[in-house]
Protein backbone atom coordinates (compact mmCIF):
# COMPACT_ATOMS: atom_id res chain seq x y z
CA UNK A 1 0.00 0.00 0.00
CA UNK A 2 1.09 3.37 -0.65
CA UNK A 3 2.36 5.92 2.19
CA UNK A 4 -0.56 8.44 1.85
CA UNK A 5 1.48 10.97 3.34
CA UNK A 6 4.21 10.83 0.57
CA UNK A 7 3.87 13.62 -2.31
CA UNK A 8 3.46 11.14 -5.10
CA UNK A 9 0.73 8.76 -2.97
CA UNK A 10 -0.94 12.18 -1.98
CA UNK A 11 -1.30 13.26 -5.60
CA UNK A 12 -2.56 10.34 -6.95
CA UNK A 13 -4.97 9.80 -4.54
CA UNK A 14 -6.69 13.50 -4.45
CA UNK A 15 -6.29 12.75 -8.52
CA UNK A 16 -8.31 9.52 -8.43
CA UNK A 17 -10.96 11.48 -5.74
CA UNK A 18 -11.53 14.33 -8.34
CA UNK A 19 -11.92 12.07 -11.34
CA UNK A 20 -14.33 9.97 -9.37
CA UNK A 21 -16.34 12.92 -7.73
CA UNK A 22 -16.91 14.38 -11.26
CA UNK A 23 -18.07 10.91 -12.35
CA UNK A 24 -20.61 10.61 -9.88
CA UNK A 25 -21.49 14.16 -10.02
CA UNK A 26 -22.50 13.35 -13.66
CA UNK A 27 -24.17 9.99 -13.55
CA UNK A 28 -24.86 9.40 -10.43
CA UNK A 29 -23.16 7.03 -7.30
CA UNK A 30 -24.37 3.97 -7.98
CA UNK A 31 -24.06 4.10 -11.94
CA UNK A 32 -20.51 4.24 -11.55
CA UNK A 33 -18.56 1.34 -11.05
CA UNK A 34 -14.63 1.25 -9.61
CA UNK A 35 -13.58 -0.08 -13.01
CA UNK A 36 -14.60 2.99 -14.81
CA UNK A 37 -12.92 5.44 -12.16
CA UNK A 38 -9.84 3.94 -12.69
CA UNK A 39 -9.77 3.50 -16.24
CA UNK A 40 -10.61 7.10 -16.03
CA UNK A 41 -7.37 8.15 -13.53
CA UNK A 42 -5.33 6.15 -15.36
CA UNK A 43 -4.82 3.65 -12.27
CA UNK A 44 -5.72 -0.45 -11.56
CA UNK A 45 -8.88 -0.82 -9.35
CA UNK A 46 -6.23 -1.97 -7.14
CA UNK A 47 -4.54 1.20 -6.90
CA UNK A 48 -8.03 2.85 -6.45
CA UNK A 49 -8.57 0.38 -2.91
CA UNK A 50 -5.05 1.11 -2.06
CA UNK A 51 -6.26 4.69 -0.98
CA UNK A 52 -9.87 4.29 -0.57
CA UNK A 53 -10.89 1.65 1.53
CA UNK A 54 -14.51 1.81 0.48
CA UNK A 55 -16.72 3.42 -2.97
CA UNK A 56 -18.06 6.02 -1.03
CA UNK A 57 -15.29 7.06 0.25
CA UNK A 58 -13.78 8.30 -2.94
CA UNK A 59 -17.08 10.81 -2.92
CA UNK A 60 -17.04 10.94 0.73
CA UNK A 61 -13.80 11.64 1.62
CA UNK A 62 -13.30 14.37 4.06
CA UNK A 63 -15.64 12.85 6.21
CA UNK A 64 -12.74 11.10 8.28
CA UNK A 65 -11.30 14.61 9.25
CA UNK A 66 -14.20 15.02 11.34
CA UNK A 67 -12.87 12.75 13.91
CA UNK A 68 -9.75 14.37 13.92
CA UNK A 69 -11.37 17.30 14.18
CA UNK A 70 -13.84 16.19 17.30
CA UNK A 71 -10.65 14.39 19.22
CA UNK A 72 -8.83 18.17 18.95
CA UNK A 73 -11.23 20.59 20.14
CA UNK A 74 -11.77 17.59 23.16
CA UNK A 75 -8.15 17.52 23.70
CA UNK A 76 -6.98 20.95 22.94
CA UNK A 77 -9.73 22.99 24.91
CA UNK A 78 -8.65 25.37 27.58
CA UNK A 79 -9.49 24.50 31.22
CA UNK A 80 -11.87 26.88 31.81
CA UNK A 81 -13.78 25.04 28.71
CA UNK A 82 -16.37 21.89 28.64
CA UNK A 83 -16.73 19.47 26.00
CA UNK A 84 -19.67 20.29 24.58
CA UNK A 85 -18.46 24.21 24.56
CA UNK A 86 -15.53 23.44 23.00
CA UNK A 87 -17.49 21.47 20.28
CA UNK A 88 -19.79 23.73 19.90
CA UNK A 89 -17.32 26.82 19.10
CA UNK A 90 -15.46 24.23 16.90
CA UNK A 91 -18.77 23.57 14.71
CA UNK A 92 -19.36 27.54 14.63
CA UNK A 93 -16.05 27.91 13.42
CA UNK A 94 -16.75 25.61 10.71
CA UNK A 95 -19.81 27.16 9.97
CA UNK A 96 -17.76 30.95 9.71
CA UNK A 97 -15.36 29.14 7.49
CA UNK A 98 -18.26 28.33 5.48
CA UNK A 99 -16.22 24.76 5.58
CA UNK A 100 -17.45 22.02 3.51
CA UNK A 101 -17.98 19.88 6.18
CA UNK A 102 -20.56 22.34 7.50
CA UNK A 103 -22.75 22.16 4.34
CA UNK A 104 -22.06 25.86 4.09
CA UNK A 105 -19.36 26.05 0.88
CA UNK A 106 -20.72 27.50 -2.15
CA UNK A 107 -20.49 25.08 -4.57
CA UNK A 108 -21.89 22.04 -2.54
CA UNK A 109 -25.13 21.28 -3.78
CA UNK A 110 -24.03 19.08 -6.71
CA UNK A 111 -22.61 16.50 -4.51
CA UNK A 112 -25.61 16.82 -1.93
CA UNK A 113 -27.73 16.01 -4.35
CA UNK A 114 -25.38 13.13 -5.32
CA UNK A 115 -25.91 11.85 -2.01
CA UNK A 116 -29.06 12.06 -1.66
CA UNK A 117 -30.43 10.30 -4.32
CA UNK A 118 -27.52 7.51 -3.53
CA UNK A 119 -29.22 4.64 -0.84
CA UNK A 120 -25.56 3.26 -0.49
CA UNK A 121 -23.94 6.81 0.07
CA UNK A 122 -26.74 7.76 2.80
CA UNK A 123 -26.40 4.14 4.90
CA UNK A 124 -21.95 5.35 4.48
CA UNK A 125 -23.40 8.33 6.03
CA UNK A 126 -25.33 6.70 8.76
CA UNK A 127 -22.62 4.58 9.58
CA UNK A 128 -20.22 7.33 9.90
CA UNK A 129 -22.19 9.01 12.02
CA UNK A 130 -22.24 6.13 14.42
CA UNK A 131 -18.41 5.86 14.12
CA UNK A 132 -18.23 9.66 15.06
CA UNK A 133 -20.31 8.95 18.11
CA UNK A 134 -17.96 6.16 19.14
CA UNK A 135 -15.13 8.02 18.89
CA UNK A 136 -16.25 10.84 20.73
CA UNK A 137 -17.71 8.85 23.40
CA UNK A 138 -14.16 7.59 24.23
CA UNK A 139 -12.41 11.04 24.27
CA UNK A 140 -14.96 11.80 26.94
CA UNK A 141 -14.44 8.61 28.73
CA UNK A 142 -10.29 9.24 29.25
CA UNK A 143 -10.60 12.88 29.61
CA UNK A 144 -10.49 13.86 32.90
CA UNK A 145 -12.25 16.58 33.18
CA UNK A 146 -15.43 15.28 31.94
CA UNK A 147 -17.86 13.99 34.95
CA UNK A 148 -21.01 13.02 32.58
CA UNK A 149 -22.27 9.80 30.86
CA UNK A 150 -19.89 9.75 27.90
CA UNK A 151 -21.80 7.52 25.86
CA UNK A 152 -25.03 9.40 26.30
CA UNK A 153 -23.86 12.52 25.49
CA UNK A 154 -21.84 11.62 22.49
CA UNK A 155 -24.86 10.48 20.91
CA UNK A 156 -27.02 13.95 22.07
CA UNK A 157 -24.53 15.84 20.57
CA UNK A 158 -24.17 13.62 17.57
CA UNK A 159 -27.90 13.43 17.03
CA UNK A 160 -28.02 17.19 17.68
CA UNK A 161 -25.70 18.19 14.67
CA UNK A 162 -26.96 15.68 12.81
CA UNK A 163 -30.66 17.63 12.95
CA UNK A 164 -29.02 20.38 12.19
CA UNK A 165 -26.96 19.94 9.10
CA UNK A 166 -30.11 17.84 7.57
CA UNK A 167 -32.17 20.51 7.97
CA UNK A 168 -28.74 22.88 6.47
CA UNK A 169 -28.90 20.57 3.37
CA UNK A 170 -32.81 20.68 2.79
CA UNK A 171 -32.68 24.49 2.86
CA UNK A 172 -29.58 24.37 0.22
CA UNK A 173 -31.48 21.74 -1.87
CA UNK A 174 -35.09 23.73 -2.05
CA UNK A 175 -32.80 27.05 -3.29
CA UNK A 176 -32.90 29.42 -0.01
CA UNK A 177 -30.78 32.17 0.48
CA UNK A 178 -27.60 30.78 1.34
CA UNK A 179 -26.77 34.04 3.99
CA UNK A 180 -30.17 33.38 5.35
CA UNK A 181 -29.29 29.68 5.60
CA UNK A 182 -25.69 30.06 7.22
CA UNK A 183 -27.38 32.55 10.15
CA UNK A 184 -30.20 29.78 10.77
CA UNK A 185 -27.22 27.05 10.72
CA UNK A 186 -25.56 29.05 13.11
CA UNK A 187 -28.75 29.75 15.48
CA UNK A 188 -29.46 26.26 15.53
CA UNK A 189 -26.49 25.11 16.32
CA UNK A 190 -26.27 27.47 19.79
CA UNK A 191 -29.89 25.60 20.42
CA UNK A 192 -28.83 22.47 19.87
CA UNK A 193 -25.67 22.50 22.26
CA UNK A 194 -27.74 24.50 24.50
CA UNK A 195 -30.18 21.57 24.85
CA UNK A 196 -27.44 18.93 25.43
CA UNK A 197 -25.38 21.13 27.83
CA UNK A 198 -28.17 22.63 29.82
CA UNK A 199 -31.68 20.18 29.37
CA UNK A 200 -34.48 20.51 27.01
CA UNK A 201 -36.97 23.61 28.40
CA UNK A 202 -40.13 22.81 29.04
CA UNK A 203 -43.46 25.24 28.88
CA UNK A 204 -43.59 24.73 32.50
CA UNK A 205 -47.75 24.23 32.91
CA UNK A 206 -48.91 23.04 35.73
CA UNK A 207 -51.91 20.63 35.76
CA UNK A 208 -55.03 21.69 38.18
CA UNK A 209 -55.63 18.83 40.92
Amino acid sequence: MPNRGDRGGSKTRARIAEVASGLFLERGFDDVTIAEVAAAAGVSKVTVFSHFERKEDLLLDRLPDVVDIVRTAIRERADHISAVEALRQTALALAEKRHALSGLNGDIEPMMRTVTASPALITRLRAFAYEIETALAAELRTDSTFSGDSTLTAALLVAAYRTVAVETVRSRLAGDDLADIAATHRQRLNQAFDAVEHGIPGDHRTVSP
